[in-house]
């Protein structure tokens, strides 16, 4: 027999409705505010990426128009900004020792690059780094081409922060300077002279350097 003392009054049954409907309720809205928080963050994200995307062409194409304003024909990635320039101008062959001719290019090129970096506030903020990478081709061991591809940048970083140069955003640009060795990383096979360079790679905020 069923003892109806027992049973749950209809009151205590609504109240149980009430509070199942409020928290349903409530998990509801937190779902639909985190969703509306990732689609936010979504967007933010990619007008960041359109932003440094836009400062990025800005800066290549204000860099270029400077160095053919200034005869000077080193290469530029139109899309990244890195600048290459070829081992034949700086180095000897297996040499970390700057040539004369690579000093005098560096000594025009330079406060070209810096001035460019440094006159439009917003690019100057949003560039965190300029890396100085030394880079070989696949010919020799990986061990060695690590090492040469670390002094030569080594040896360019130097240089640049030597008394031999001058320029008026020097002490701005070595605070955001760092110098890596890619050794044969981004070589083709087989043996490609040019790669054999050393490269000014921009790294914008949000930039991940790899």
């Amino acid at each position: 027999m069923i003892n109806i003392k027992k049973l749950p009054k209809r009151d205590e049954i609504d109240d149980d409705a009430s509070i199942y409907l409020s928290i349903g309720d409530l998990m509801s809205s937190l779902l639909m505010f985190f969703a509306l928080l990732f689609i936010t963050t979504l967007f933010q994200l990619q007008e960041a990426r359109e932003q440094i995307a836009k400062q990025r062409r800005v800066f290549v194409g204000e860099l270029i128009g400077h160095l053919r304003g200034n005869n000077i024909t080193i290469q530029v990635n139109e899309e990244t900004g890195d600048v290459s320039i070829r081992e034949s101008i700086l180095f000897d062959e297996n040499s970390a020792e700057l040539k004369p001719e690579g000093k005098a290019e560096l000594q025009r090129f330079i406060p070209i690059y810096s001035q460019v970096i440094f006159a439009n506030r917003e690019i100057e903020e949003q560039i965190s780094r300029v890396i100085i990478e030394g880079h070989t081709s696949s010919k020799g061991s990986y061990e060695e081409n690590m090492e040469l591809s670390l002094r030569r940048a080594l040896a360019v970083t130097r240089y640049i922060f030597s008394n031999a140069m001058k320029f008026e955003s020097k002490e701005k640009l070595g605070k955001k300077i760092m110098t890596a060795g890619r050794g044969e990383i981004e070589a083709q096979e087989p043996d490609n002279p040019s790669d054999r360079k050393v490269v000014f790679r921009l790294q914008f905020r949000g930039d991940i350097y790899n």
